[in-house]
């Protein structure tokens, strides 16, 4: 898939400022994040991109700050040969988790240890989400659970699940670079029960899951909660990140339509990853 890289300068530049403008961008699919020393970058499939929604969001018009951007298409073979030249932050869960490359020394010693080989996309925000959801699956039980993990990038989270105990693990997403590394991570972490699918929630058969992860973008979330319940068994748990905390609200509502309880939340740097249960 294409995508289009915008770039935002911010001035004078405000972390308050650069979120918000990151929320907003996000209603208008663009899907991944990173903060530059100007501002962000922000990515989007080249497909959704319409200049004229950037230009509806108010906040470029503040007269207290000056907001500009520009845009190049970056095609999609380039996204992996990108990654590969950039180490990603080792994820460092105290001693109990830690997600590193095969390029990163001196590892801290944890409970559990996730070998990624980092040819994923872009998004400074993936490693707060990631961390959180994280922070999230070391509190659940997975002793004989079977679990969903929805966009599964890298394969992180079904990983992790999978070491602590689940008993069987499908992880899916739509993108064809992160199904082959997610099959790549499966298997350099021994992992044997954990299979990866491409596709989106259209692929959900009979299948009955006890825990559900879904760390993806606001949009997707509200649009696929429903279909994640149908897959859900009764009190089982749904674990949602992706999205700030002024999108509580909205998550929220469709969650409670769906008869989703909130239990737990997790928050790091306005970024939010909340735990629900199925009430029925």
């Amino acid at each position: 898939m294409e995508y289009t890289k915008v770039s935002f300068t911010i001035s004078p530049l405000n972390d308050f400022i650069r979120d918000i403008l990151t929320a907003e961008l996000a209603q208008f699919e663009f899907d991944s994040f990173e903060e530059t020393d100007n501002g962000i970058n922000a990515y989007i499939p080249t497909q959704h991109y319409n200049e004229d929604n950037i230009k509806s969001i108010q906040l470029l018009s503040n007269e207290e700050y000056f907001i500009s951007f520009k845009y190049e298409n970056i095609a999609d073979q380039n996204w992996n040969e990108t990654w590969e030249k950039h180490f990603f932050n080792p994820i460092i869960i105290g001693d109990q988790c830690v997600i590193h490359s095969p390029t990163h020394t001196d590892i801290p010693k944890a409970e559990y240890h996730i070998l990624i080989e980092p040819k994923m996309a872009f998004g400074s925000g993936h490693h707060e989400t990631t961390g959180l959801m994280v922070k999230h699956i070391l509190n659940i039980d997975f002793n004989n659970k079977s679990v969903l993990d929805m966009g599964c990038g890298t394969g992180i989270l079904g990983i992790l699940a999978s070491q602590r105990g689940a008993q069987k693990v499908m992880g899916i997403d739509i993108e064809e670079w992160a199904y082959n590394n997610a099959i790549e991570n499966v298997k350099m972490n021994h992992i044997t029960n954990m299979e990866i699918a491409c596709g989106d929630a259209s692929l959900f058969g009979d299948e009955i899951y006890d825990v559900i992860f879904a760390n993806i973008n606001r949009n997707i979330l509200l649009q696929d909660i429903s279909k994640y319940t149908k897959v859900l068994k009764p009190g089982g748990t749904l674990l949602l990140s992706g999205f700030y905390q002024s999108d509580i609200e909205k998550i929220d509502k469709v969650c409670n339509v769906n008869n989703l309880v909130k239990k737990h939340l997790k928050e790091d740097n306005n970024w939010v990853a909340i735990a629900y249960t199925l009430t029925n």
